[in-house]
């Protein structure tokens, strides 16, 4: 007991000393909103293992870690180098950076993005751009019941708004970049916003990552809000230090025709967990989520999804798929909750999963909850290895074991890669999943 109070007396002190250095800075609400979720934070506990949702992933080791936040910009932090490197080249005109935290306005760049359509760091917001941050702030993601969300929220200086207002069509990807380059352990709260209003389109790439192999924290939040006919695809890529804890949460609430296209690509940290909630609360709503993890040495990779079907006429599709060497671990609890009175819900759920050897272990749970008549949902599961047949053919040809490995665990990957849209992004995924796997490749097929 002495041990959590202490180190929620960290984090407490942490939410004081941010207070003070945002005086005079901020609106009264947002002012307000800390306050509560400070409150909220300090009735809540952090989750234990006797927590069903939690029961297969221990944050303890991450919270008695005495990790610092940093409240101003370094400038001799700043690659410039890096970020063209880490950046999509259909994005570099449309583009939000942060470093350790804090809003890099020397490294983004915005002159792709179409007029009307709000793109911007949260403390550059004007008083009417504030009232869109307003309205939609903590509606899905809410404080009240999660630690980690309510210190996010207390802890909420910058921060990506992307509003698209009715009707607009942004053709080149938003790219949100969330980088970490300091050597000391340091904690920072990314916080996402996306509102599309009715027949709004748009692509968003979040990406997390970084230059070092150091421990740090990120506690991440986004929430998404499309109106009627809106459409929205987004790309999560987490793809931070191998030493690195990665806490994120997603929330999503669909109105009636709109739709979500979402891909969530989780390739770092040593503890990393991502919580996808979608609520389809309108008709005819689509929801589609593709999800990739790739686990090696030690790694512990935790997904949570859930489809919350609330109105008729709904349709949802899950697919992910996890690769794990080594010691690694895999989680995936993926839920689809069917309320009374939706109807003609259709809704389809598949996880399947690669062990590539005999340490690894994934455990997979797909949930199906019905609570209305007339629906067609599905859901399955599978656990496997390569097959010894495939590896002897190729072989039998001529190629190194390591090189046949990796064609084999390339090809189980591959159906998913090939599915996103944007061409330099799969580029880059195929040749960092190959390289993450088999590192000693060339040296194999020499």
């Amino acid at each position: 007991m002495r041990q959590a109070a202490k180190e929620k007396e960290n984090y407490s002190s942490a939410c004081r000393a941010f207070a003070k250095t945002r005086e005079g800075r901020d609106p009264a609400w947002l002012r307000k909103v800390r306050e509560d979720a400070y409150a909220a934070f300090q009735r809540l506990d952090f989750p234990t293992t006797r927590e069903e949702a939690w029961k297969s992933t221990n944050v303890a080791p991450l919270l008695r870690i005495p990790f610092r936040q940093l409240f101003d910009l370094d400038p001799d932090v700043l690659p410039a180098d890096l970020i063209e490197e880490r950046t999509l080249p259909e994005s570099r005109q449309s583009r939000l950076v942060f470093i350790n935290g804090i809003f890099a306005p020397g490294l983004s760049r915005l002159d792709g993005i179409p007029e009307r359509v709000l793109v911007r760091n949260f403390s550059e917001l004007d008083e009417e751009e504030w009232s869109i941050l307003q309205r939609h702030l903590g509606a899905q993601a809410s404080w009240e019941e999660d630690a980690f969300q309510a210190l996010n929220t207390a802890l909420l200086g910058d921060g990506a708004l992307v509003y698209l207002p009715r009707g607009r069509v942004v053709d080149v990807p938003i790219e949100i970049l969330y980088l970490t380059t300091s050597e000391e352990p340091i904690v920072s709260y990314p916080r996402t916003l996306v509102v599309a209003e009715a027949g709004a389109m748009a692509t968003i790439v979040e990406r997390y990552g970084s230059r070092s192999s150091n421990v740090y924290f990120t506690n991440a939040v986004t929430e998404v809000v499309l109106e009627q006919e809106a459409s929205l695809t987004n790309y999560r890529l987490q793809l931070e230090s191998n030493q690195a804890y990665h806490l994120g949460t997603t929330r999503v609430a669909l109105a009636r025709q709109s739709r979500y296209d979402s891909f969530a690509v989780s390739l770092g940290s040593g503890l990393g967990r991502h919580s996808l909630t979608v609520s389809l609360a309108g008709e005819e709503a689509e929801a589609k989520l593709d999800g990739l993890y790739v686990a090696t040495g030690r790694q512990h990779l935790d997904h949570h999804t859930e489809l919350d079907h609330r109105s008729p006429h709904c349709r949802s599709d899950q697919y992910y798929k996890g690769m794990l060497d080594d010691q690694a671990r895999a989680i995936f609890n993926g839920k689809v909750l069917v309320r009374e009175g939706a109807m003609l819900t259709d809704a389809r759920q598949l996880n399947k999963n690669l062990l590539l050897s005999t340490a690894a272990k994934v455990d997979t749970r797909p949930q199906l909850e019905i609570l209305a008549d007339d629906v067609k949902c599905a859901h399955g599961a599978t656990i496997g290895q390569l097959e010894e047949e495939e590896l002897f053919y190729l072989a039998s040809r001529g190629i190194p074991p390591g090189r046949a490995k990796a064609l084999l665990t390339y090809g189980f990957a591959e159906d998913l890669i090939g599915r996103l849209r944007i061409g330099s992004l799969r580029e880059e995924l195929d040749r960092i999943v190959l390289d993450k796997l088999h590192q000693n490749l060339e040296g194999e097929s020499a």
